[in-house]
């Protein structure tokens, strides 16, 4: 399927695959009712994105609110690429459990005080886009 602009519709199994071949993406929140666009290192995890931000980090005012999350590998002169674009809610990890499992995964610290929160954006709409 296309859409009007001629982009071949993906499907959200095609989404879920391109996000696990990548680890940077960009997490888009309201910050005083401004818009922030972050860069931030993540890792799928079944259908949610896992993030894993220092203490002191401003992606952190993301807790328990709605973001979007964007992911792309485009050619600059726009001959081929594809985007990948979610929307979900944004919960911090706090059952020890979870935690625990969540250390295990291949997500590097970008903090230097080891004092990490991970944060799980549960994939609630996803979207993307190929050029044919």
């Amino acid at each position: 399927m296309y859409d009007s602009a001629g982009l071949q519709v993906l499907s959200r199994e095609e989404c879920l695959r391109l996000l696990s071949l990548t680890g940077v993406g960009r997490l888009v929140f309201t910050d005083k009712a401004l818009p922030v666009v972050h860069p931030v290192v993540y890792v799928l995890d079944g259908e949610s994105v896992v993030l894993r931000v220092p203490e002191g980090s401003l992606t952190l005012v993301a807790r328990d609110t709605i973001v979007a999350f964007q992911i792309d590998d485009v050619r600059p002169d726009l001959s081929k690429g594809w985007s990948v674009m979610a929307v979900g809610h944004v919960t911090e990890v706090s059952d020890e459990g979870t935690l625990t499992r969540m250390r295990e995964l291949p997500l590097a610290s970008r903090g230097v005080t080891g004092q990490d929160h991970y944060l799980l954006v549960a994939l609630e709409v996803l979207s993307g886009r190929r050029i044919p």
